[in-house]
């Protein structure tokens, strides 16, 4: 969980999911991509070719996701990874974001609400992008890392999607929760979109 803003006290609670819904494609690739450069994101393409087979059997999203932190990510530190998403999210947060979501975010931060993104990508990752939006908070999937502060390659918790983007939301802002609003993309945002009395499912199509 990363906090961004401290949110007001009474607030309406608004959920947006990241990958696909704030953004026009998946950030935790695009930043995998983009910190490997050409030759080892090739490379680290081969060495995931056998999860990527796997993946079309189990159909489990965390679990490609999990080979991949630890192919392209083992072993780096955490403050390291902290200064590359940030990096990241400078250089590419305007060729990221989607205009029509973000004027919609804006009028709901302009209505008082606590907003907060809800994603299945690692929160250390989107935490910058959720900083210049001026985010309330971020839940995200969490990263493990060893006693040395470095990437041991796995998560520290469930991958934050379906069901689980609930349990995270409840765990902050207790089991009664009703969002003022929710906007997802896929299948993994189902279950916040039903605790919202205004459901948006890919209601943004804009392109920078």
């Amino acid at each position: 969980m990363a906090q961004v803003d401290e949110p007001a006290a009474d607030a309406p609670v608004v959920a947006f999911d990241f990958d696909g819904t704030l953004t026009i494609k998946d950030s935790f690739t695009a930043f995998l991509k983009w910190r490997a450069g050409p030759l080892r994101w090739w490379l680290g393409c081969l060495r995931l070719a056998p999860a990527a087979l796997a993946y079309l059997f189990h159909r489990d999203r965390g679990r490609i996701k999990a080979a991949a932190v630890r192919v392209f990510l083992r072993g780096v530190p955490h403050d390291r990874l902290e200064s590359d998403a940030r990096r990241f999210a400078a250089d590419h947060a305007r060729r990221l974001l989607r205009p029509d979501a973000v004027a919609t975010w804006k009028r709901w931060r302009e209505r008082g609400a606590r907003i907060v993104i809800v994603t299945a990508s690692p929160d250390i990752v989107v935490a910058p992008f959720g900083r210049g939006l001026g985010a309330h908070l971020i839940l995200g999937t969490q990263l493990s890392f060893d006693a040395q502060n470095r990437v041991l390659g796995a998560f520290s918790g469930p991958n934050c999607r379906g069901a689980e983007k609930v349990v995270r939301l409840h765990e902050v802002f207790g089991p009664d929760l009703r969002l003022a609003a929710a906007y997802g993309d896929t299948s993994g945002d189902t279950e916040m979109l039903a605790i919202a009395d205004e459901a948006g499912f890919r209601v943004f199509n804009g392109r920078p």
